[in-house]
């Protein structure tokens, strides 16, 4: 393979690359069933992932969006399962109406208490953020457990999330607990199978934030 060719990219222009990349998106993926708003959504996640199975499979609750908007627009926390899922999520449209993103996993208290009770850090620390976030979104890309536990709760009616944001990645309970979402009558988005991941989480809370902030 002959490396002395210089490699020139189309264009070096990030909101160019971006746009590029979305009308490719777009071109690819074809005929959908999905409104607008999720759209928005799915195509964010094509982008941060290459992956346009994963992007067909993924699932709205009708509400889904929009419940988004609106809890980012009232500044309702967003909790991450893990902090690569924090770090991705842009802040400052968050910050911007009064919102904050929280992560518990590493919390002394929650290490402490699920050593105690000898089960996960993140069936834990998502008991710690029902009692902090009510009302928000909670963005799992990692961790099924969380999610099991976050549904759990959802049907004690002790949590009471604004919108459950659910595409844990792996093979051990990620697919089941995501159908175990579909099946609850809140908003959420999700997608089928084991495909997922922390990308998939933030590309979905930064999609529906840009759509808060549009709204002025």
């Amino acid at each position: 393979m002959d490396f002395k060719t210089e490699f020139k990219p189309l264009t070096v222009q990030p909101q160019e690359i971006e746009e590029q990349s979305f009308r490719m998106i777009t071109e690819e993926l074809g005929e959908h069933p999905f409104t607008d708003e999720q759209y928005s959504v799915v195509q964010r996640v094509i982008h941060a992932s290459a992956d346009f199975e994963l992007g067909r499979s993924m699932l709205f609750h009708k509400d889904a969006v929009q419940a988004g908007i609106q809890a980012i627009r009232a500044g309702k926390t967003i909790v991450a399962d893990v902090q690569m899922v924090q770090v991705g999520i842009s802040k400052p449209r968050i910050a911007k109406f009064g919102g904050d993103v929280k992560v518990y996993i590493s919390d002394a208290d929650v290490m402490e208490e699920a050593k105690r009770l000898n089960t996960t850090r993140a069936i834990i620390s998502i008991r710690k953020a029902i009692q902090e976030a009510d009302g928000g979104i909670y963005a799992i890309g990692n961790a099924p457990t969380a999610l099991l536990e976050l549904i759990r709760l959802v049907k004690e009616g002790v949590a009471k999330p604004g919108l459950v944001i659910g595409v844990p990645v792996g093979f051990v309970s990620a697919a089941e607990s995501k159908e175990e979402l579909a099946k609850l009558d809140i908003p959420f988005i999700t997608n089928i199978g084991r495909k997922g991941g922390s990308p998939v989480a933030v590309a979905a809370v930064n999609a529906i934030s840009l759509m808060a902030e549009r709204l002025g």
